[in-house]
């Protein structure tokens, strides 16, 4: 077995450093077996803040989730609270979801922060993410810690940090943290003794702040008390949802409501799905069998940290359908608009936002109601930075990402999956009030601001082979865009990495005014968009398809959206993503 120098000095600093027997005979095993892929795996880099913080798959390992990349990644927040908040009592919260190790990582993260003097606030038992972004703004801490991989696969976990804003880091803390962990050089500079005096549990007035929040966001509570048997299947697929999405359905007024209970017990091991993404067909399947049987109006089903949604309902054929995260996100913004301006709320100060690889049709619908719609890069978080930029000036009514995330309301200042049932629900309601099913208003939409269909194609790379293998596709598509992408002509490069915008007809180039990022944007000539980026949480490499196409009656619907899937077919022919 020859592993790389690298690889090779940081496994034998596990075996002959402080670490507990159980990880060194873990180490042992794959040296032993000459398990290089394993080993070169585990060790060949140290587990980095990505879009949703710190993840990866369990294990021993510097790229591992263990005892020890927490606590150093803990041990580095904790030194950089302290240089930024000299002389202050510093204050952080922490939150777990379901997954196996949850709750033993949050022990960790708590020992480490109580022993650094730091003020810990911890949930008895497991909560969705969006609770702890409310908690950290709540009770005036410093920063946050949500331990969670959301939709990832079984074997995975995370580490979340926000700070005192409630949205998750962005720059400069982000590499500031990462450097300050980087400057650990030993586990032996991890303070994992506890300091019991430093740890309170959080208490329930917290909870019910947060629920009464999310109620005050209701707009048509007419057509909730005219509709409150509206007939609402919910799954928490084994996650933290369970604890709060049918105590505020039910608050909300909603009578009918049925929880899985297949699904309904937090596992980490979410025995009834493949992964636990409401995003999966199969992650679905029971909770739209149940409402077949039911004849319900809405399903709904949360990921493990509950920060996304997915939704199913019947469509114009009278057949159960899946609702993309684009298609979810756009009614869910066309809702608010327009309820917001049937209440006289529209002022001209308000704004919703989106991100770059999200639905065109959002910033369409929000220009036609006179209301501003910022474009962020990829995660959540740069929405939660523009709603605090122009906190005080303008009104955030409602934002989204196509990955299944939304936001209503200010108070969370990062995707919300339980808020988002509450108000998806209150918007069937409001449709079905109206004499219309949630399917019709979505072809309404369409008929008034085009038809826009969008898919995501995920390409796996897994290891260190993987990650240069998806920098090589970058760096090719970089450097070589295609002409022509099915029978049109590209018209437009974005390129988020170097921050420039090339008019590919005249070689005019423009500044990109969003932060360094790798994304590539092609743009066609008949509106078509294709946007590239190695995802930040998972060894992926995403390729987002946008098009789109008039619908000027209802009956074409069908004929449209073939035609939309067919191009989106040749593009994913022509990308070389086949």
């Amino acid at each position: 077995m020859t592993l790389d120098p690298t690889v090779q000095t940081r496994v034998n600093t596990w075996l002959q450093g402080n670490y507990d027997l159980e990880t060194k005979s873990e180490i042992q095993r794959f040296v032993d077996a000459g398990n290089e892929t394993e080993l070169t795996d585990s060790f060949y880099k140290d587990l980095e803040f990505g879009t949703g913080g710190l993840r990866g798959t369990m294990g021993v390992g510097s790229n591992r989730m263990n005892k020890y990349t927490v606590g150093m990644a803990s041990q580095g927040l904790a030194n950089y609270l302290k240089k930024n908040f000299p002389n202050e009592q510093i204050k952080v919260a922490i939150a777990h979801d379901s997954r196996n190790n949850s709750d033993y990582f949050t022990h960790i993260a708590a020992d480490v922060f109580s022993a650094n003097g730091i003020k810990v606030f911890v949930f008895k038992e497991l909560r969705p993410t969006p609770l702890l972004s409310f908690t950290v703004r709540q009770l005036g801490c410093h920063s946050g810690v949500v331990v969670t991989a959301s939709h990832n696969p079984k074997e995975y976990n995370g580490y979340k940090v926000y700070w005192g804003d409630g949205g998750q880091i962005i720059k400069p803390h982000d590499k500031n943290i990462i450097a300050e962990v980087s400057n650990i050089k030993s586990v032996d500079e991890v303070k994992f003794e506890r300091n019991p005096e430093n740890i309170e549990v959080i208490g329930p007035e917290v909870e019910e702040a947060y629920i009464q929040k999310v109620l005050s966001l209701s707009i048509s509570k007419d057509a909730l008390v005219r509709q409150k048997d509206l007939k609402i299947v919910y799954s928490s697929l084994h996650g933290t949802g369970i604890t709060l999405v049918p105590r505020i359905l039910e608050a909300m007024g909603f009578q009918n409501v049925t929880v899985v209970q297949e699904q309904a017990t937090p596992d980490g091991n979410f025995p009834t799905v493949k992964y636990p993404n409401p995003e999966e067909q199969d992650a679905m399947n029971i909770a739209v069998s149940k409402a077949k049987e039911l004849d319900a109006d809405l399903v709904m089903a949360t990921d493990p940290d509950a920060d996304r949604v997915g939704i199913a309902v019947k469509n114009h054929h009278g057949e159960w359908q899946l609702l993309n995260g684009n298609q979810t996100g756009s009614l869910l913004v066309y809702y608010m608009l327009r309820a917001w301006k049937e209440a006289g709320k529209i002022t001209g100060k308000e704004f919703v936002s989106k991100t770059i690889v999200t639905t065109d049709l959002i910033d369409k619908m929000a220009a036609s109601f006179g209301v501003d719609c910022p474009n962020t890069l990829t995660g959540f978080k740069y929405i939660a930075a523009v709603i605090r930029e122009r906190e005080g000036k303008q009104t955030f009514i409602a934002g989204g990402e196509e990955s299944y995330g939304y936001l209503v309301g200010d108070f969370v200042r990062d995707k919300d999956a339980v808020s988002s049932c509450a108000m998806i629900a209150e918007l069937v309601a409001y449709a079905k009030d109206k004499g219309i099913s949630l399917f019709d208003m979505m072809m309404e939409v369409y008929g008034q601001f085009g038809c826009y269909y969008e898919t995501l194609i995920s390409l796996t790379k897994k290891g260190k082979s993987g990650a240069e293998e998806i920098k090589q596709m970058m760096t090719n598509l970089r450097n070589n865009p295609p002409k022509t992408v099915a029978g049109s002509p590209l018209t437009q490069l974005k390129d988020y990495e170097n921050r420039v915008e090339t008019d590919l007809k005249t070689g005019k180039q423009t500044p990109l005014e969003l932060d360094k990022s790798d994304v590539l944007q092609f743009i066609t000539e008949d509106g078509s968009k294709i946007s590239a980026r190695p995802s930040g949480t998972e060894p992926k490499i995403k390729f987002y398809v946008s098009v789109n196409a008039p619908l000027n009656r209802k009956e074409d619907f069908d004929a449209v959206m073939q035609k939309l899937e067919d191009k989106v077919q040749s593009i994913v022919k022509d990308m070389g993503l086949v």
